[in-house]
């Protein structure tokens, strides 16, 4: 197929407007007078009629199976008030008779005037009395009706349970269990599907499912693996977050389809739920979170993940959490040699709260930081949520992307969807107009950890961008005028300039419309084409 009478996103030629691609990898990318040489040997020419061509993103934190039973049933993210969130509640429950257990996401008291979670009898009385489960925006604790609480026998001696508040740790993972126990088979397929060809409408080529035992299940997970490879689709990086001590754990690992035993494999919670774990005590609330995983225990993991040859990765948002990751994966190369740790790639989630010393030792021993900018987005700022929590100084460290960036730490963004939504070109403008300005990076390199980040937190130096032999993995976008553009006055002129050789991309100041995608293409193979294009 020849592409061409476009604008071709690609580092080997800034100005190519065509691009070639045979048996499943681009072969080609240059400029229109070129690409008549080929025009006569392909099976098809697509006139791009001025559109833009670029890599294909990849989002390197995604629940899928969440994400679809948001977009099929009830989210809350948009409710502007507790009685609207109540309304919803009641309006979904008595549209679904025949579910067995209700689900939603999304709730945020933080953004409500009323600045309190919905109580179990307020739910008990909108729900008619049935089992509902619905978890923070976070996904780190949740609220429940009376009729959930029922199908979890010894529930309120578990760690985490609190009658007239969320529930946390443990025992939001037993009803979270209960909860999607309750999904079917058929319900899951649709979910995952709908999740899917939902981030391909985005331009969006391969996602890293976050699975383990605390969040989903080994069915939901293989099921998933399994309908990815169907054709049609995009690609599904698996993750699984179980710790590994020894060879048997990591084979189990690898059986189930996972590139390794990271994703979400909990240091510590969130700061929406007072969970992140902190050195300091919160602004709001007289502790320092929750702990889940001490120094020596990363420490095992990474040491045996290591050894297996296998992945290893964190969940870790406090400070006092990304302390014990350093710490732990430090120790582990004592033991195993640090070269062979940095090989591994290893990776942490989220990362939030950095200092100097701890962004030096992600670069030390090879670390990914695979971070979410919306986040910042959605929280940030003097008035957001991370001040509430933290106050205002502690808040304007959160997210450094540039220090990492300074720092040689390798960055893979993504959405953590559903706690932020499936949205590209938005986490790249997120990261570019971050709301503490020494924290932002260039439009290029957002889009850098968007798209080539994710290949290479996944060991593969050889895709995510538009260059002969890589992957045909792009997207096809409807956009405005191309820019290079800068974070700020900081960084040097030259690179905005045209003659600097530099490809553009959409400019995605604030209030700019951002690209419409028209085709998303996975490995040669159309995932998407946007209706009547």
């Amino acid at each position: 197929m020849l592409l061409r009478g476009g604008e071709v996103h690609s580092p080997a030629d800034p100005f190519a407007t065509a691009m070639l691609v045979e048996r499943g990898h681009v072969a080609w990318v240059g400029s229109e007078g070129a690409a008549d040489a080929f025009a006569s040997g392909v099976d098809e020419v697509v006139d791009l009629e001025g559109a833009l061509v670029t890599p294909a993103f990849t989002d390197a934190h995604v629940h899928t199976t969440s994400t679809g039973l948001v977009l099929t049933g009830l989210d809350l993210s948009g409710a502007r008030t507790l009685g609207e969130a109540l309304a919803r509640v009641r309006d979904f429950a008595a549209a679904r008779p025949g579910d067995r257990v209700l689900l939603g996401h999304g709730w945020d008291a933080a953004r409500w005037p009323e600045r309190r979670h919905p109580s179990r009898t307020e739910l008990d009385e909108a729900t008619g009395g049935r089992p509902l489960y619905l978890p923070r925006i976070d996904v780190h604790s949740a609220v429940v009706t009376t009729a959930l609480l029922d199908l979890v026998p010894g529930i309120t001696a578990l760690d985490g349970y609190h009658p007239d508040a969320p529930l946390t740790g443990a025992a939001h993972h037993a009803v979270r269990a209960a909860a999607h126990g309750a999904v079917t088979p058929a319900q899951r397929a649709r979910a995952q599907r709908s999740a899917l060809r939902h981030a391909a409408s985005l331009g969006i080529g391969t996602v890293h499912e976050c699975g383990g035992p605390d969040i989903s299940d080994e069915g939901d997970f293989t099921a998933l693996l399994e309908l990815a490879g169907e054709e049609g689709l995009p690609r599904v990086v698996g993750y699984w977050a179980e710790a590994v001590t020894g060879a048997e754990d990591a084979r189990r690992v690898r059986e189930l389809g996972a590139a390794g035993a990271a994703g979400d494999l909990f240091v510590d919670g969130s700061l929406g739920s007072h969970t992140a774990c902190l050195h300091e005590p919160y602004a709001d609330a007289p502790h320092t979170g929750t702990a889940h995983l001490d120094a020596a225990a990363v420490a095992a993991h990474v040491a045996a993940c290591t050894e297996a040859g296998l992945q290893a990765g964190f969940h870790a948002i406090g400070d006092a959490a990304v302390t014990a990751v350093v710490d732990g994966v430090r120790a582990a190369a004592e033991t195993v040699g640090l070269h062979r740790v940095r090989a591994a790639r290893h990776r942490v989630e989220h990362a939030e709260m950095l200092t100097p010393e701890t962004i030096a030792a992600f670069a030390e021993l090879g670390l990914t930081a695979s971070v979410q900018p919306a986040f910042d987005a959605a929280w940030g700022g003097d008035d957001g949520m991370y001040a509430e929590r933290l106050g205002a100084e502690r808040a304007r460290t959160l997210n450094p992307y540039a220090a990492l960036l300074r720092a040689g730490v390798p960055l893979a963004f993504g959405s953590d969807s559903p706690v932020t939504p499936l949205d590209p070109w938005g986490t790249v403008r997120a990261a570019a107009f971050h709301r503490t300005p020494e924290h932002r990076v260039s439009v290029r390199a957002a889009f850098t950890a968007h798209t080539r980040g994710g290949w290479r937190a996944v060991g593969r130096d050889d895709a995510g961008v538009l260059v002969p032999g890589a992957p045909a993995d792009y997207a096809v976008w409807q956009a405005g005028d191309l820019v290079v553009q800068a974070p700020d006055d900081r960084v040097a002129r030259w690179s905005t300039d045209p003659r600097s050789g530099t490809p553009g991309l959409p400019d995605l100041t604030p209030g700019n419309p951002l690209p419409v995608c028209l085709r998303t293409v996975v490995g040669g193979h159309t995932v998407f084409v946007r209706p009547n294009e």
